[in-house]
């Protein structure tokens, strides 16, 4: 009986079924690793086509749990497109020295069902001759383009426009994240891709993410609403050439725009105010880092519709007028996530009111960022973390050692007692004050113990380096959660997971 059981224990022994699960979660690397055990596990990895739906094949995805594949021989690489992938294949990123007509060939011929295409010339300083293009990818449901500064792609997409009909989603990157150019160059900051003419070719875009580039203003944004009128999500991000003058025809001509990200943008007080925003069906907004006025946004938020997200982090002008203002309309009433944090004009009395006196929008709250506030005291979260029962996302907390300037201290355990016994669906935790302004207990590891055995949802709690740090850390480990705790040196929590479209926005 003995003997038995252990056969039946053994990896060998498992129904391929089950071996096929179990590899279906490996990255790509792992399963080339796991071909080179035994025959049977090569078998497995060569011939089961769904092990092979994601490809990911730029080197900056080589950390994290996705992987890349790094492409030697690109003769075997396109055998392996039509035979070990071929119709499973659902997504695959391509660095530029892959982006070739042999490859986009072969994933037209042999990739039928491939959804998600990454084009990423970021890093281009010339392109492939692209004059026989004739096949590409037709099903494609998204597309991401990385720009390159200095590579003009018009002779590509011209070769490509005829395929992109089929698109919902498409992500153009730009290059905002690198060195900033000096104003004398900014005068020869030319359009490196036709924005107007991929809009003319792909009428049922319902998402459009034009992320950090420098050369788009509001008149690409005139095109856009021209014909996109099944768009439901616009992202801006990053894009400071943007005023607002093409937001009313935006608004008018796309009526089923509901998610309008635009941190970091130039908008101005004139243009925004210029849209009957009471028409529109805007619930997620994202205003973070712009300079509208105190008095822009009261008229703002007087005629928008009720929220259900609502970012406004390092805006000036978002102040206690603002805030109680959409108290009192009810703006906010059913709001899933909200981020008010370094709003340096928002006082601790009107936070006091929003959490601990409006339940129609505490009850239903699921993300909370307030950070960036040196009056702030675990006693004002103690008191507020009563209150946000579905919480799933919450940061507190003020970075850049401010509290040591007035010598006060944060005690963090009965803040965390107050998360586990209120917040059971808690998944992301960031607290930012550094060690010098936490303060804990002999008992802080009871504390964390309540933590991690209430709040079973919980996916990362982050924390800056230190002793509390490498407590907690342990604490986790010892329960077999390593993942868990992390530091702010190395990860930051944010709210946008939030969002309806977060999925469809997501790139790289």
């Amino acid at each position: 009986h003995l003997q038995k059981h252990n056969h039946l224990t053994t990896f060998q022994s498992l129904p391929d079924s089950i071996i096929l699960l179990i590899f279906s979660y490996l990255t790509p690397p792992d399963l080339i690793r796991c071909s080179r055990v035994c025959r049977r596990w090569y078998i497995f990895v060569t011939h089961n086509q769904q092990l092979w739906r994601r490809l990911f094949l730029r080197p900056e995805c080589m950390n994290g749990h996705i992987g890349a594949i790094h492409v030697r021989h690109i003769e075997s690489f396109i055998h392996l497109l039509g035979t070990r992938c071929a119709s499973s294949l659902l997504y695959i990123d391509l660095p530029v020295e892959l982006i070739t007509i042999e490859i986009l060939r072969e994933l037209a011929l042999r990739c039928p069902n491939l959804e998600y295409l990454t084009l990423d010339f970021s890093t281009a300083m010339q392109l492939h001759d692209f004059s026989d293009l004739n096949e590409f990818p037709y099903n494609l449901k998204r597309l991401c383009i990385c720009l390159s500064e200095v590579i003009f792609l018009e002779s590509f997409m011209r070769r490509i426009y005829g395929y992109l009909s089929s698109l919902h989603t498409i992500h153009i990157i730009g290059t905002m994240e690198k060195p900033c150019i000096s104003p004398q160059e900014d005068a020869d900051n030319y359009e490196t891709i036709n924005i107007s003419k991929i809009k003319a070719n792909a009428p049922n875009l319902r998402v459009i993410n034009l992320y950090g580039i420098n050369f788009v203003d509001d008149s690409h944004i005139e095109v856009i609403a021209s014909g996109c009128i099944h768009l439901q999500c616009l992202a801006l991000n990053y894009c400071i050439k943007i005023c607002g003058t093409s937001f009313k025809n935006l608004m008018t001509r796309c009526g089923k725009l509901q998610c309008l990200l635009l941190q970091n943008t130039g908008i101005q007080d004139g243009p925004m105010l210029a849209v009957d925003w009471s028409t529109t069906q805007l619930s997620e907004l994202d205003l973070s880092s712009t300079e509208l006025s105190e008095k822009a946004l009261l008229e703002f938020f007087r005629i928008i519709p009720k929220l259900t997200y609502l970012a406004v982090p390092f805006c000036d002008g978002f102040t206690d007028k603002v805030l109680n203002l959409l108290i009192d309309l009810g703006k906010l009433n059913g709001c899933r996530a909200l981020d008010l944090s370094n709003t340096v004009n928002l006082n601790i009395e009107t936070m006091y009111r929003l959490l601990l006196s409006s339940p129609d929008i505490t009850q239903r709250l699921e993300a909370l960022s307030y950070t960036g506030h040196a009056c702030i005291t675990e006693q004002f979260w103690i008191d507020a973390i009563r209150f946000l029962h579905k919480i799933k996302i919450l940061i507190m907390g003020t970075a850049h050692s401010w509290f040591r300037q007035i010598s006060r201290r944060i005690h963090i355990d009965q803040i965390l007692d107050a998360c586990a016994i209120h917040c059971p669906n808690l998944r992301r935790l960031e607290i930012q004050w550094d060690p010098e302004t936490v303060g804990f207990s002999s008992n802080s590891s009871k504390f964390i113990d309540h933590l991690r055995i209430r709040c079973t949802n919980l996916l990362s709690f982050v924390l800056s380096d230190g002793p509390y740090y490498e407590g907690t850390k342990a604490n986790f480990e010892r329960a077999e959660r390593s993942s868990v705790v992390r530091t702010t040196t190395m990860y930051q929590t944010s709210i946008i997971s939030t969002l309806s479209f977060y999925n469809e926005l997501r790139f790289n």
